[in-house]
């Protein structure tokens, strides 16, 4: 009997167990002796599964070296999904840069490193700026260029930073998410922000909305997906807001992304699937 562990986060929460329960139950209804564990349990054998699967390790951000030292210790060990170079790359929203000097439609996105002093130009118009490592929209501001000046300042004595200017579409379209388990695009949700605010999260009070991807956001989509450093991946979600109309990357989620399997009946079936496909 095969034997996976999924790993999350020493917090649980309604979002997260409605992530990993029903995964963990398809792999055991196909067989398979399937547990999840935190991430940083360090009694857990996990070179004893056969493979690991990382799902709602939601905090890694705050540890981002202590997570990536983990996840190198178990990619050696045994099989790893996503691979952790991976992890790595995607850890770190300079990939946004990448991307876009790759020629894959991305907001535009400015790197300030770490301890550098706050440019003079912050951008025009109305701004974001946020932690280069992050995630859920934590540290993330939105404002004036001048008055966000001190917040820079503030973020940069932590980390990198990004600054974007703001997307004025998200208020009215939101943003589109396109979930691929395995090799195939599998459900796409539309996340719109609460009235007034900017943020798309269930936790500012977004709302969720089915969606059915456009051809030209799917071709964005596989266009972000193909510069990843790994061709085997098990599970990918795609941010997509819109520019001038047109579909244009605001995250790209290999690490730990929320999948929304409570919107897509078959979606844990499909996921345990392209699990169970890279064990074959």
């Amino acid at each position: 009997m095969s034997r996976v562990l999924v790993a999350g986060s020493r917090v649980r929460s309604e979002r997260s167990d409605a992530e990993t329960r029903p995964l963990i139950a398809a792999l055991a209804e196909r067989g398979v002796d399937a547990d999840d564990a935190p991430w940083d349990d360090d009694t857990v054998d996990w070179a004893g599964a056969d493979l690991v699967a990382v799902r709602t390790t939601w905090d890694y951000t705050e540890r981002r070296d202590a997570f990536l030292s983990w996840a190198g210790q178990v990619d050696a060990a045994t099989r790893l999904v996503n691979p952790r170079a991976v992890l790595e790359w995607n850890s770190h929203k300079r990939y946004l840069v990448e991307l876009a000097e790759a020629g894959v439609p991305t907001v535009p996105t400015t790197l300030l490193a770490a301890g550098s002093p706050v440019p003079d130009d912050l951008g025009r118009g109305t701004v974001v700026v946020k932690p280069a490592v992050s995630a859920g929209g934590r540290g993330t501001h939105l404002g004036r260029p001048d008055d966000l000046r001190e917040t820079v300042a503030d973020l940069l004595t932590v980390g990198d930073v990004l600054v974007q200017p703001a997307v004025e579409s998200i208020g009215r379209d939101g943003e589109v998410s396109l979930i691929r388990l395995g090799d195939a695009w599998s459900h796409a949700v539309r996340k719109l922000p609460a009235a007034g605010g900017f943020l798309v999260h269930e936790k500012y009070g977004g709302e969720l909305a089915d969606h059915t991807p456009t051809t030209r956001e799917v071709e964005v989509a596989e266009a972000a997906l193909a510069r990843a450093p790994a061709a085997d991946l098990v599970a990918a979600r795609v941010d997509l807001v819109r520019l001038d109309g047109e579909p244009v990357v605001m995250e790209l989620e290999l690490i730990e992304p929320e999948l929304f399997l409570r919107r897509a009946p078959d979606a844990p079936t499909r996921l345990a699937d392209a699990l169970l496909a890279r064990l074959r």
